[in-house]
């Protein structure tokens, strides 16, 4: 049978034929220079083929080769610390042996074959093992112990088991049927991998932000949307949730962002230091880029290599936070391909099918007890942002993500330009896992977070109704209780809401500084109506002693907090006294 030959050439898309014996979603090399491609449509004897490499310079009549396996995500010690594009391939070997541009139909490794590591069996030769089960474990990290896995789906038992050093490719022990194990697998992308069971959402997952943690709270398993146009601080969210999110593991898709915006995150993230451990933040992060300038179809590789990593390490029994940024753009790479299939355009010119796709990909999120023994409890948190054109939450990507997210972290380009960080409205953003990680924060900070909570967003939203009409008739024309209201919600915004991502006791704030600052806020309030209703006039009050204890307490380091909460109690306390004496 003679080989596929290359029929037609569109752009990232190509067609070829005779295509029997391939099949959909089988990968196939394009062309002498042997471009990746996959297979995702086919008629009759012809195969469509979204190619992940460039195109340019392809001719009709070049051939087509099945490779014979999907696309598949090799997983394994080594991983931490990567930077991957989306097909797998490590940037860093291929800028030192290729420079700046990758070659076409370049092949390069995830892991590293020639690297050795020290594997230390937790079991004994005869005991039987199925999908899941730890075999052992290699020290990846100084202090991080990569746990090996029996590949999902492989069951027997175990003839031997050696500890030593191995690299990846060399069997660490082989079952009784003579299936060899090995410290890593490959596991198809677009699959997900298997659990034993979804637990419910409880524990939140805390970012150390105090407007996220406090009114719009992501449980841990949870799925976050942060949508928001250029310049609302999308990328220094996710540089703060990377580096203070409670989370063991940080995985990282750019997909289809701009390439100096991508060269900027690559040139921080490394800067940036784990208050953990005191080392980069790199040593528990794996990033996989995929810049503008990349084909298009590679953005949906990355995206499902990006999941299916944080997958991997969920698995092992680790909290996985994966941040991909942006959806937008792997929904633009959906819409291009489509339009180049002649597919039946849906609203705005995207696939019918995007809807489909975000949400599978979300569900993917989740906290479960993955497979095998000893027992292991995983959680995987997605945090996505979406860049809706001019921040229009009602174009089709943004409508298709806020069906499937569980929390919406909407970003607000006046509050970015006022310099408020996070620039989250909290008029739009929301949380449907408030009620789910509510006992969690009232077990473990105390009782009354709920009731904090709820008057914080009460005292907001009052607010911004009250702004609407002082900016008709000036805030000097409002009744004492409404100036309050103004006052306090200025306190709240500016000292309680609002951080500093470069000071060093600011920029993560513990749920115990988060709620003592958000409280005493609230008391303030309570405070200061009482003597409104004593009879004092508002414009004699003097708030500005416990403006700047709160603000103390805001700045306040972990061994200061207890001092510095007693300092403001006693500043409220004083307010109330003088203002009884009066």
């Amino acid at each position: 049978m003679s080989p596929a030959r290359v029929k037609r050439v569109n752009g990232s898309l190509v067609e070829a034929a005779p295509a029997s014996g391939m099949a959909l979603y089988e990968l196939a090399h394009v062309g002498h220079a042997r471009l990746l491609a996959e297979v995702i449509g086919l008629s009759g004897d012809v195969a469509v083929l979204q190619v992940y490499e460039e195109t340019g310079g392809l001719a009709v009549g070049e051939p087509v080769m099945a490779a014979g396996d999907t696309l598949q995500a090799e997983l394994g010690p080594g991983l931490l610390g990567s930077i991957l594009d989306g097909l797998g391939r490590r940037l860093d070997v291929l800028a030192l042996e290729t420079g700046s541009f990758v070659p076409p139909g370049r092949e390069l490794r995830m892991l590293d074959p020639a690297r050795s590591w020290c594997f230390v069996p937790a079991l004994e030769v005869g005991a039987t093992v199925d999908g899941g089960d730890v075999l052992g474990s290699v020290e990846e990290r100084p202090g991080f112990a990569h746990r090996i896995l029996v590949p999902p789906g492989v069951e027997g038992t175990l003839r031997t088991l050696s500890g030593g050093d191995f690299t990846v490719d060399q069997p660490i022990g082989t079952l009784a049927d003579g299936t060899p194990l090995r410290l890593s697998h490959r596991w198809p992308v677009r699959q997900a991998r298997p659990v034993s069971g979804r637990l419910p959402l409880g524990r939140p997952f805390l970012t150390g932000q105090r407007i996220l943690d406090l009114l719009f709270p992501v449980a841990e398993g949870g799925t976050v949307a942060v949508p928001g146009g250029f310049g609302t601080g999308k990328t220094v969210i996710e540089q703060s949730l990377a580096k203070h999110g409670d989370a063991d593991v940080v995985v990282y898709i750019g997909c289809g962002e701009r390439g100096n915006e991508m060269a900027e995150v690559l040139a921080e993230f490394p800067k940036l230091a784990d208050p953990r451990s005191g080392g980069s933040i790199m040593d528990r992060t794996v990033m996989v880029v995929n810049t503008s300038n990349m084909p298009v179809a590679a953005r949906e590789a990355s995206v499902y290599l990006g999941i299916t990593i944080a997958e991997y390490f969920r698995d092992l029994g680790l909290r996985v936070a994966l941040m991909a940024d942006s959806l937008s753009r792997w929904a633009e790479a959906l819409r291009e391909i489509g339009a180049r299939l002649q597919e039946m355009p849906g609203e705005e010119g995207y696939p019918t099918y995007l809807a489909s796709r975000l949400a599978k990909f979300y569900e993917r999120a989740g906290r479960v007890k993955a497979l095998g023994r000893p027992e292991r409890d995983g959680a995987l948190t997605l945090i996505s942002a979406v860049s809706p054109p001019g921040g229009d939450l009602s174009e089709p990507v943004s409508q298709a993500t806020l069906r499937v997210a569980g929390t919406l972290w909407a970003l607000d380009a006046e509050l970015a330009h006022q310099r408020q960080f996070p620039a989250v409205d909290w008029s739009t953003s929301y949380s449907l896992h408030a009620e789910q990680t509510a006992p969690w924060f009232a077990r473990s900070v105390d009782g009354r977070w709920p009731a904090v909570r709820a008057r914080t967003l009460e005292l907001l939203q009052r607010d911004r109704e009250l702004r609407e009409i002082a900016g008709l008739i000036g805030p000097e024309a409002l009744q004492d209780p409404d100036r309050l209201v103004l006052a306090v919600a200025q306190l709240l915004r500016e000292v309680v809401l609002g951080q500093s991502a470069y000071h060093p006791h600011d920029a993560r704030s513990a749920p115990e500084k988060t709620f003592q600052l958000a409280s005493l806020a609230c008391d303030v309030a309570d405070r200061v109506t009482a003597r409104l209703r004593a009879g004092t006039a508002f414009s004699e009050l003097d708030l500005a002693p416990l403006r700047r204890a709160l603000v103390a307490l805001r700045d306040a380091g972990p061994g200061q907090l207890a001092a510095r909460t007693t300092e403001a109690s006693a500043a409220l306390d004083r307010f109330s006294a003088v203002e009884a004496q009066r």
